[in-house]
Parts: C-alpha cells; sequence; structure tokens
C-alpha cells in the first residue's frame, strides 16, 4: 500500500470517528445535567439537545455536528481531490458519507443511539456543494415554516440535496454520495415518519 492510499483509508477511519462523536450528549451535560438520551426524543441531535438542556447547547451541538462533516470532507479536497476518472476523486464524497454514517451509528455506542444525521451531512457537502446545501437549508427552512416541525425540514431538506448536488455539480460521484445521505437521513427518521403518518408528530418547542 503507497502513502497516498494509506493517508486516504487514515481519513475516511478518521472522519467515521470523528463523526461518531457524541458532541450532544457531551455538551448537554456542559450546559446542564440533561442526559439527551434520557429525555425528550432520547436522540442526541441539535433538536433533542435544545429541547432539554436549552438554545444555547441547542446552538453548539448544531455547530459540533456541522463540523464533524465540514472538517473531514475540506480536508479531503485540500489533499486528495483529482480528475474526476482519478480513485481519488472519490475520497472527499466517501468522507462526507463515513462522517454521516458515523453520526448516525457511532461505534462509541455499539452502532445505536446516534443522532439523525442531518446536521452532520449538512457540513460534509458545505464542503463540497456550498450551493447545494444553501438550496437544501432553504427546503429545511420552508418546511419547518410551514409545519413546525422539524422532522418535515429535515426530511425535506435531505430529498432536495442529491437534486441540488447535480444541478450545481454535475458530479456523478459526489449526487451518489449524497443520495446516500438522504437515506441514511429518512432511515433514522423512520419513527418520525411513522408519527408523521399517524398526524402525532410534537411541534417544536424549546425547553420551558
Amino acid at each position: 500500500m503507497n502513502t497516498q492510499a494509506a493517508a486516504a483509508l487514515a481519513l475516511l477511519a478518521g472522519s467515521y470517528l470523528l463523526g461518531a462523536v457524541p458532541f450532544g450528549v457531551l455538551l448537554a451535560r456542559l450546559f446542564s445535567s440533561a442526559d439527551p438520551r434520557r429525555a425528550g426524543s432520547g436522540n442526541i441531535g441539535a433538536t433533542n439537545v435544545a429541547r432539554t438542556a436549552g438554545p444555547g447547547a441547542g446552538l453548539a451541538t448544531l455547530s459540533a455536528d456541522v463540523l464533524k462533516g465540514y472538517l473531514p470532507a475540506a480536508v479531503a479536497l485540500s489533499g486528495f481531490i483529482g480528475p474526476e476518472e482519478s480513485p481519488n476523486a472519490y475520497l472527499p464524497a466517501a468522507v462526507a458519507l463515513f462522517a454521516c454514517a458515523g453520526h448516525c451509528f457511532p461505534v462509541y455506542s455499539g452502532f445505536r443511539g446516534g443522532g439523525k444525521g442531518v446536521a452532520t451531512a449538512a457540513g460534509g457537502f458545505l464542503a463540497l456543494a456550498p450551493a447545494a446545501v444553501a438550496v437544501a437549508a432553504a427546503g429545511f427552512l420552508l418546511a419547518f415554516l410551514a409545519s413546525r416541525r422539524v422532522s418535515v425540514g429535515s426530511l425535506t431538506a435531505a430529498a432536495a440535496l442529491p437534486f441540488a448536488v447535480y444541478f450545481f455539480t454535475a458530479s456523478g460521484i459526489l449526487c451518489a454520495a449524497a443520495a446516500a445521505v438522504s437515506f441514511l437521513v429518512f432511515l433514522r427518521h423512520a419513527e418520525n415518519l411513522r408519527r408523521l403518518a399517524a398526524g402525532a408528530e410534537p411541534r417544536f418547542r424549546l425547553k420551558p
């Protein structure tokens, strides 16, 4: 194995391990005594952290989750990006996908108890296709304001991302990675989808 291949594998592993860090749990404990895994929806993402530990903890969690997607993808772009036909052209997209997978299925807790993947996916594609993330974010905002449900906004953004990525980049590689992270987001929202179908999905409210 040559040095560049070893570095690529190390970056993939590092992106997954960074993605798996439960910043929501750590920051909720820093801001309050709440454990988001045992309160609210039980999720470690920014929405439930905001509900259970306050808006400051929620914003800090959102920032950390975005960064753990953005930083590995930015590193991959800066050191490994190549022409479309190069194997290394796949690396930035794969790194973004691995970071999102780490957030959704963290090794530190036996691949259980992860987040929904939205913020980490947004961070990865903010490095790879920022205009596409802006479109997805607009979709999130419109759907959230219309429904007052974060899950509706998140699913709208996830559905829009692959199309926006292809529109702005015309890259099959990036579009495939965006479709994969969109699938992960929908998979992690399975319970929300069931509640939405039953009319039982709660509207977003911060901790009093």
